[in-house]
């Protein structure tokens, strides 16, 4: 079911990336990014300041730092435990999934969203969204860590409800604050989880054979 789960989501990051080389996106594209800002002006959000400085705060969450301390503590909380394989499989899949978004973003090089004003301060290129990418690559995997060590059904749910629920917020404030075309979030998404899928199942296959712990 994992893999073809990430089947399926590797699949929709092709599509949509061919869609977006295509041009195909640009009228929802722009449909979408424009509904987040007020009709009468559209260098404004829609919602009250107070919401433009949450959704600065949601964003951050899918931050460079705040993942790349997120997976370290992680990984030294794992080692800690005597976990040391487990430790450097979190490492991994974080580490790859940087250098595959890099890669992606060098490739493909699409322009930042140029309608609105940028509420955040933006220095790549915007396809796929790396905050929702490595978003969906850290929380998810971290939460399937946690859901594992759960014999309650019901606490593996809300681990991994947290974990997607997380990765939702970051990606939809990247397209609030102007700073990504939603298919950009949307391919983000698709290559993040289907990565994070694909490294459970490699270390669900290595817990098998006493590999990981």
């Amino acid at each position: 079911m994992a893999l073809l789960l990430a089947a399926a989501a590797m699949w929709g990051f092709v599509e949509i990336a061919d869609e977006v080389l295509e041009g195909d996106t640009a009228s929802i594209d722009t449909t979408l990014l424009l509904a987040f800002r007020s009709p009468d002006d559209t260098s404004d959000p829609i919602g009250a300041e107070w919401v433009e400085e949450m959704a600065r705060d949601v964003t951050g969450l899918g931050g460079v730092g705040v993942l790349t301390f997120l997976t370290f503590a992680s990984a030294l909380f794992l080692f800690l435990q005597k976990k040391s394989h487990l430790a450097g499989y979190l490492l991994t899949v974080v580490v790859t999934g940087v250098l595959a978004s890099t890669l992606l973003k060098n490739l493909f090089d699409r322009p930042r969203p140029d309608l609105v004003p940028h509420g955040s301060y933006v220095y790549t290129s915007s396809f796929p969204s790396g905050h929702s990418m490595m978003s969906a690559i850290t929380f998810l995997s971290i939460g399937a860590l946690l859901a594992s060590a759960q014999q309650n059904l019901h606490l593996k749910a809300y681990l991994l409800g947290i974990a997607a629920f997380l990765t939702l917020m970051v990606g939809l404030s990247r397209v609030y604050l102007g700073v990504h075309w939603p298919t950009d979030v949307l391919a983000g998404w698709t290559a993040g989880a289907g990565w994070a899928l694909l490294c459970w199942v490699l270390a669900e296959r290595l817990r098998t054979r006493g590999q990981v712990e």
